[in-house]
């Protein structure tokens, strides 16, 4: 039997009608989205399928939207019998692996990422922040250049290690538009990203420190399935420190290149991506080496579920 990993999306993967199939095609499904909006109080439906798409966006509502859209995926799946035996999460879609692993419960997992959510567009209005991705530059030179404008990477600092060249640095607008000229002048591109704030930045640092209290109060348990964690690229399995790596992922580079190496290491060949958008897949497919045998799926339709259980 060959290795399976499931990867969760985060923020960036939305879209307006998202997960409205799967609502219509599953009764448990729609008590999810009920759930969801007793949790949050956000009328999770109504946005998710009908937007606009810039309520949609805000953090405070992507944050448990996307989730309710990902654990949806997840149980259609789960009811149909799959076991994997890895599962990796972008940012956000970490808290999804988290419940997948059956380290917290479905309503920890929704209350944690509404308050998440919360806690991170607080920030953003107090601390402007923007984020900007860099093209063509290893992260080792990346890093250089952050250092050079900022060697306490406390205003400008990577975000996101997304592959071996397409990097995100996040931070203060005026020290990142600074590395991306650096960048621009060592060959690399630099693209603004369409964000609120600069999240996995140090701007960060008081919604850490808050949310650091909301998973203090939730029950950690033993993970059923390993999970490879962003702060580490690496796998953990002890509750309490599962948890720590949590509280730091907020103000913490997403090392998602090194996850999907560590995933690799250990022969993982079946990546299936559940949830919206196929943004990890078409990652994965920049990370895995030439001549690594590997398959791709992707879930996040009805149609798509049929067809996995119809697969030979």
């Amino acid at each position: 039997m060959k290795k399976t990993a499931l990867l969760f999306p985060g923020q960036g993967s939305q879209s307006v009608g998202m997960g409205l199939d799967l609502y219509q095609e599953y009764d448990y499904v729609k008590n999810l989205f009920d759930l969801a909006e007793n949790i949050t109080n956000i009328n999770i439906s109504e946005l998710c399928f009908k937007g606009p798409i810039k309520e949609l966006t805000s953090t405070i509502n992507l944050q448990p939207i996307l989730t309710t859209v990902n654990i949806a995926c997840f149980e259609i799946l789960k009811r149909n019998g799959l076991k994997a035996d890895y599962a990796t999460g972008h940012s956000l879609g970490e808290y999804t692996a988290l419940y997948a692993a059956n380290i917290i419960s479905i309503g920890d997992t929704l209350n944690l990422v509404f308050n998440r959510g919360k806690l991170m567009e607080r920030d953003s209005k107090k601390n402007k922040g923007t984020m900007h991705a860099v093209i063509g530059l290893p992260i080792d030179i990346v890093n250089n250049l952050v250092e050079e404008i900022d060697p306490e990477k406390q205003s400008v600092s990577v975000a996101n290690h997304n592959t071996e060249t397409q990097i995100v640095i996040t931070g203060q607008p005026d020290k990142v538009k600074k590395v991306s000229e650096l960048a621009k002048k060592n060959g690399a591109r630099a693209i603004p990203l369409k964000v609120s704030g600069a999240w996995h930045s140090h701007l960060m640092n008081q919604a850490a420190s808050d949310f650091a209290k909301n998973l203090d109060s939730v029950e950690f348990k033993e993970p059923d399935k390993s999970i490879v964690f962003n702060v580490s690229g690496d796998i953990e399995n002890n509750p309490d420190k599962i948890k720590g790596l949590m509280k730091t992922q907020l103000i913490s580079p997403v090392k998602w290149h090194d996850s999907i190496l560590k995933l690799i290491e250990k022969k993982v060949e079946v990546f299936i991506e559940i949830g919206p958008g196929k943004v990890l897949t078409g990652l994965i497919k920049k990370i895995i080496p030439k001549n690594y045998p590997y398959k791709i799926i992707n879930l996040n339709t009805a149609q798509s579920f049929k067809e996995f259980q119809q697969r030979p």
